[in-house]
C-alpha cells in the first residue's frame, strides 16, 4: 500500500514504524527516486503529525489504535491542527473507532475510518477495497484523492464507524468462506482427488468463491498466495481470530444471531493460540485440518 502511495503521488512520504528494519526496507526499494521524492523516517505518531497533513494509518488492533492516536505526550492528536486529515485502515472496535474520530476531530483536525479488504494480493496490485466512514461527504471525497491510489473500490459507508461494521461483516464472510473451503479441499484430496483439478471444477461451479478462485489454501494451486509459500506473509491467524472477535461482539452487543461466525472465531482462536500457527497467513487452516486428518 506505501509503495503504491509513494509511486503515484509527486510529494515526499514521512513514514513510523515501530519495526526500524521495514522502514529501512521500504526506503531502500525507491533509493532510485529518492531525490525526486524523499521518504523521511521519524520517530514517533506526534512527528508525523506535525510533518504531515495527511496522515493514514494502519494498525493491528484496537489497544494499538488508541495509544497511537490519544495516549501519551507522542501520540498523534498533540501533534493535530485544523489542516490534519486522518485515515485510520486498522480493524478495529466500532466504538473505539467513533471515539477516536471523534476526539480528533474536536481538536479541530478531521478523521475517518477506512478499513481494507482485498489481501496482499489486492495490496500490491491497488485493487483493494476501502470501506468509509465519515461525517461528511466532503471528508469522503478528499480521502478518495488518496485512497484511490492504492485502491479500486472506495465505498462511503455513511457516518463515522459504519466501515468498520462493513469491515467486520466482510471479515467474518472470509473467516466462514475460507474454513468452507479449506474443509473441501481436505476432503477430495483425502478422497483421492487431483486438488488442481478439484479447484478447477468448484471454481468453475456453485461453489467458487474468493477463497477457492483468489486465494486457495492449498500449496500450488496458485503461485502467488500464502499457501504456496508455507503460509508466511499474508494475514495472520492471530488477526483473524481479532477480526472474528469483533464480528461476535457486535453481534452479542446488538442481539444478533450468528452461528457459523461464532464457530470460525473458535477455530481462528484456537490457531492462534497453537504454536508455529500464530503468525501463519489465516489460509493455513487446511494445513491445521489436514494435520489433524493424518493424525485421526
Amino acid at each position: 500500500m506505501a509503495n503504491n502511495l509513494y509511486q503515484k503521488m509527486n510529494s515526499p512520504l514521512i513514514i513510523h514504524d515501530i519495526n526500524k528494519a521495514a522502514m529501512e526496507k521500504f526506503t531502500l526499494l525507491h533509493k532510485s527516486t529518492l531525490s525526486q521524492k524523499p521518504i523521511f523516517h521519524v520517530n514517533s505518531p506526534i512527528e508525523v503529525a506535525r510533518k504531515a497533513s495527511i496522515i493514514i494509518t494502519m494498525l493491528p488492533s484496537s489497544p494499538h489504535v488508541k495509544k497511537v492516536y490519544l495516549e501519551g505526550q507522542d501520540s498523534l492528536i498533540n501533534g493535530v491542527d485544523e489542516n490534519s486529515f486522518l485515515i485510520d485502515s486498522s480493524t478495529v472496535d466500532q466504538s473505539v473507532s467513533k471515539l477516536v474520530s471523534n476526539q480528533i476531530i474536536d481538536k479541530g483536525a478531521r478523521a475517518i475510518d477506512a478499513p481494507v479488504s482485498g489481501g496482499i494480493v489486492g495490496a500490491e496490485a491497488a485493487t483493494l477495497t476501502f470501506m468509509v466512514g465519515a461525517s461528511t461527504s466532503e471528508d469522503f471525497n478528499k480521502a478518495k484523492e488518496y485512497l484511490s491510489h492504492m485502491g479500486k473500490n472506495i465505498v462511503y459507508c455513511g457516518k463515522l464507524g459504519t466501515g468498520q461494521i462493513a469491515k467486520i461483516c466482510n471479515n467474518m464472510l472470509l473467516a466462514i468462506s475460507m474454513v468452507g473451503v479449506a474443509e473441501t479441499m481436505n476432503l477430495g484430496v483425502q478422497l483421492g482427488m487431483d486438488a488442481k483439478l478439484l479447484a478447477n471444477i468448484l471454481n468453475t461451479s456453485t461453489g467458487r468463491c474468493w477463497s477457492s478462485e483468489v486465494y486457495n489454501p492449498y500449496p500450488g494451486i496458485l503461485p502467488n498466495v500464502p499457501s504456496s509459500k508455507n503460509y508466511e506473509g499474508g494475514f495472520s491467524n492471530t488477526l483473524m481470530a481479532k477480526d472474528t472477535r469483533l464480528a461476535v461482539k457486535a453481534a452479542i452487543d446488538s442481539n444478533s444471531t450468528i452461528i457459523l461466525g461464532a464457530i470460525a472465531q473458535q477455530l481462528y482462536n484456537q490457531l492462534s493460540k497453537t504454536a508455529g500457527y500464530e503468525k501463519c497467513d489465516f489460509s493455513s487452516i487446511y494445513k491445521w485440518l489436514n494435520d489433524l486428518s493424518r493424525v485421526s
